[in-house]
């Protein structure tokens, strides 16, 4: 029988490529119990088809037993990582060792450094009773060998413990704040009474140790609730009898508040709500205001790239540009990404706001993106038993995705329907806090909802008129209300804020820029925070303020413009130096004395309990009467964004269609569940944020004393949008949580958030691309100066809503 010849063409050529290159390995141990992941580091991972980690015993020569080998699969792989769990070993000495291989196909290469320790030894748990404030600490020997507390792991009968810290021989562990009901995390039964011990266990990689059993001090924590309830009720009725003796007060302040602001809602009416443009909006909301912002080469797109490379590195951008479309690529990327132990939650946050921009002019793609991260984030919970914890936290890529999703759709529902409101609220705290004294160096303000920033000392003060003529334009003067206590920076602020109102915060002078000259008689004397004439206390020196130099009410007082002549340089210069002289002690205060202050602190933790109820009823009246002044104000931004009665953004529909739609593929999604994913993706993931940020949405520069109430309101806005009772939490003050309280359970009554096609029908695919367009176009049309002196924007919305059939002035 002949042979016959078989020929077979390859369509492409075959090629050889050089062998992969291993370039580091993390950690460089593991107990041998196995488990650990360790991650290899390198180049050409991508032609492997088989990636094995391969441990060999060292021969023991008494035994004459052959050496044994041990072998584990890569957990996960791509072109520059591979993981690995480590095999568990068997030693049968201490003095044996063991080589550990990485064989990528038939290319092998050792792992050096890499140890394999005896397992960690555990001590018997001597504290086994668990109160509200207990650390639990293991004792033992060996935990650091091959372990950190990232990757360990306890749990208190089947739940989690948080895994504080990890020396050598403690392990400090913080129990669940609730007692587990099953007794162990290997045999889930529930147990038959609450008084049975609860399992201890700790898990290092594939080792499991139960190290004994704990109980909870179930009495000492029921009556510590009681107590907390009873408190509760307590300044409960307090708050209640005191709202009583502050209302007419806040009615006379209320009113005073409404006539002061006349002139900014005169402003409003005139459009003059200082909007951030797109563009700004969307910086500040996706990479959060830093000092280097400005100069960040991934925000402003400069490169300082040498002229000879220039054009490859804009070919090599464009080609990753163009990678960035290919969906496989983009969700493998990711997934890559976030499977890196140094791709922190800072860097997640980042890299989202980059692919944000990046992906901008093609959003319905980002969407598609989005939903397919989503569903896939959304069957992890869910196959873990906790679907309620999704969104709560930004610890994925796809969470924050979701944040700028939200800031894009809802840009011109801000500047339409919340935005107004929110800058009235803004401007309401503002006004209301710089009414009273603000400690320059403690910022604390008279004027607050926050009881932290409440400054607790009586200060004596006037209101002072000032004319103030602004040098180089003009006769014309400024009439400004200031406090004879203010600093002469705070002064200064209120004079920019008055003779600058009709200009957005970016655009005027600052506090640096300008200098203050009081003019008495024929003569001039500038005013300063510090000089020589400073006030001293002992070691303390005290900052000017206007009753520092005696101005009276209805003095002038000239502003100008520092000017960056060579004499003017030189004489800010002596100034600075004299400035920096009276600082080097840091023993500066404004109106209360840091010492005085921690002397207070003492007084408040007297046993004299009237002395105590007499100051907290002082702190709680001054908290009621702010409240009670700004409550229209919270009122109407609340009642701008829960949705009750207002049409909902498409966005928003669209969206909450789309969980509602998921929620019926999975049995274990109720409809509390469904409430949980829907407040932590609107409520809390963007109001709150734009709550607690209004320089995120106007041009507009926020104080920390300004931003202490709006904590608490956005604390407020948080609890009305959960639907658990509203109760006392550990580490919040009884004042601060119940300054709101009573308004919280109408705010709740007004969350509506759309479910199940209500009213406006599905909300398609196809509808939303037709949005994303019009986000396009505007953004276009934002960013071309010729466009905007024409107001082409305007134009263009406005006959968009005459089509869609709604009020508007063509």
């Amino acid at each position: 029988m002949g042979k016959k010849n078989t020929t077979t063409a390859v369509p492409t050529a075959f090629q050889f490529w050089e062998n992969p290159t291993i370039l580091d390995h993390k950690p460089k141990g593991s107990f041998v119990c196995g488990g650990r992941t360790i991650v290899v580091t390198g180049s050409g991972f991508d032609l492997i088809q088989n990636a094995i980690m391969r441990v060999q015993a060292s021969a023991d020569e008494w035994s004459g037993i052959t050496p044994s080998e041990y072998l584990q699969e890569a957990l996960s792989k791509n072109n520059t990582v591979i993981q690995f769990l480590t095999p568990a070993v068997n030693r049968s000495s201490e003095t044996q060792v063991f080589s550990t291989f990485i064989q990528l196909d038939n290319w092998w290469r050792e792992l050096k450094p890499f140890d394999y320790h005896p397992d960690p030894a555990f001590d018997p748990l001597t504290k086994k009773i668990i109160t509200e404030t207990s650390i639990i600490v293991v004792t033992g020997r060996g935990f650091e060998k091959a372990m950190t507390a990232k990757e360990a792991q306890a749990f208190v009968g089947d739940v989690p413990c948080y895994v504080n810290a990890l020396q050598d021989d403690k392990l400090f562990l913080d129990p669940p704040s609730s007692q587990p009901q099953a007794r162990s995390k290997r045999h889930r039964r529930r147990r038959d009474t609450s008084s049975d011990p609860l399992d201890l266990l700790i898990k290092f990689g594939n080792g499991e140790w139960v190290v004994g059993s704990v109980h909870y001090e179930r009495a000492i924590m029921r009556r510590k609730s009681q107590q907390a309830e009873r408190e509760y009720e307590k300044v409960k009725h307090q708050l209640e009898n005191l709202e009583e003796s502050v209302r007419d007060r806040c009615k006379k302040e209320f009113t005073d508040l409404m006539i002061e602001m006349e002139d900014h809602t005169n402003e409003l009416s005139e459009g003059r709500i200082p909007f951030l443009d797109y563009k700004t909006y969307t910086d500040r909301v996706f990479f959060l205001p830093s000092k280097d912002g400005a100069n960040d080469v991934m925000i402003t797109g400069k490169l300082d790239i040498p002229e000879a490379r220039k054009a490859i590195v804009a070919q090599a951008l464009n080609q990753f540009s163009n990678l960035l479309n290919s969906k496989t690529f983009l969700i493998n990327f990711i997934k890559t990404l976030e499977g890196r132990p140094d791709f922190n939650a800072r860097a997640k946050v980042y890299f989202a706001s980059l692919l944000t921009v990046a992906l901008h002019g093609k959003l319905e793609y980002y969407t598609d993106i989005m939903r397919t991260l989503l569903l896939e984030l959304m069957g992890n919970y869910v196959d873990s038993k906790n679907p309620k914890l999704m969104l709560r936290r930004s610890e994925t890529v796809v969470e924050r995705m979701l944040c700028n999703w939200m800031s894009i759709c809802l840009y011109q529902f801000l500047k339409d329907s919340a935005g107004e409101p929110l800058y009235k609220l803004f401007r309401a705290i503002k006004h209301q806090t710089e009414k009273g004294p603000v400690d320059a160096r403690v910022k604390k303000a008279k004027y607050t909802l926050n009881d932290t920033g409440l400054l607790g000392d009586d200060v004596e003060y006037c209101v002072l008129t000032l004319q103030v003529l602004v040098h180089g334009e003009g006769p014309d003067v400024t009439p400004v209300k200031v406090l004879n206590c203010d600093t002469v920076s705070q002064v200064k602020e209120k004079i920019i804020e008055a003779v600058y109102r009709n200009l957005p915060y970016s655009q005027r002078p600052k506090v640096d820029s300008v200098t203050l000259e009081w003019r008495p008689g024929s003569t001039g004397q500038i005013l300063s925070d510090l000089d020589l004439t400073s006030q001293k206390e002992g070691r303390w020196r005290r900052i000017n303020t206007l009753a520092h130099y005696n101005v009276r009410d209805n003095a002038t007082l000239v502003l100008s413009m520092v000017l960056h002549t060579q004499q003017n340089y030189d004489q800010n210069q002596d100034n600075q130096e004299e400035r920096n002289a009276l600082l080097e002690d840091d023993k500066v205060f404004h109106l209360v004395r840091p010492d005085e202050l921690d002397e207070m602190k003492s007084k408040r933790g007297m046993k004299d309990k009237s002395m105590t109820k007499a100051i907290t009823e002082i702190y709680l009246t001054r908290l009621l009467s702010v409240k009670g002044t700004l409550q229209q104000f919270v009122d109407d931004f609340f009642r701008s964004v829960l949705c009750s009665g207002k049409v909902v953004p498409p966005a928003i529909k669209y969206f909450f269609d789309f969980l509602d739609e998921q929620a019926l593929k999975h049995d274990n999604v109720d409809e509390e569940t469904i409430h949980i994913w829907k407040t932590n993706s609107l409520p809390l993931r963007f109001w709150v944020n734009i709550l607690k940020n209004p320089h995120f949405t106007f041009d507009v520069h926020v104080t920390e004393v300004v931003d202490a109430s709006l904590s608490v309101i956005a604390q407020t806005f948080m609890d009305a949008c959960t639907k658990t009772e509203h109760k006392l939490r550990q580490g919040l003050s009884p004042s601060n949580k119940t300054t709101l309280c009573k308004e919280i359970s109408t705010y709740k009554k007004r969350v509506v958030l759309p479910q199940g096609h209500q009213k406006i029908g599905i909300f398609s695919d196809q509808d939303m691309n037709t949005i994303w367009q019009e986000v396009s176009i505007i953004q276009s049309l934002d960013e071309d100066p010729a466009a905007q002196s024409k107001q082409l924007t305007l134009r263009l919305q406005q006959i968009a809503a005459a089509l869609e059939n709604k009020v508007t002035d063509l």
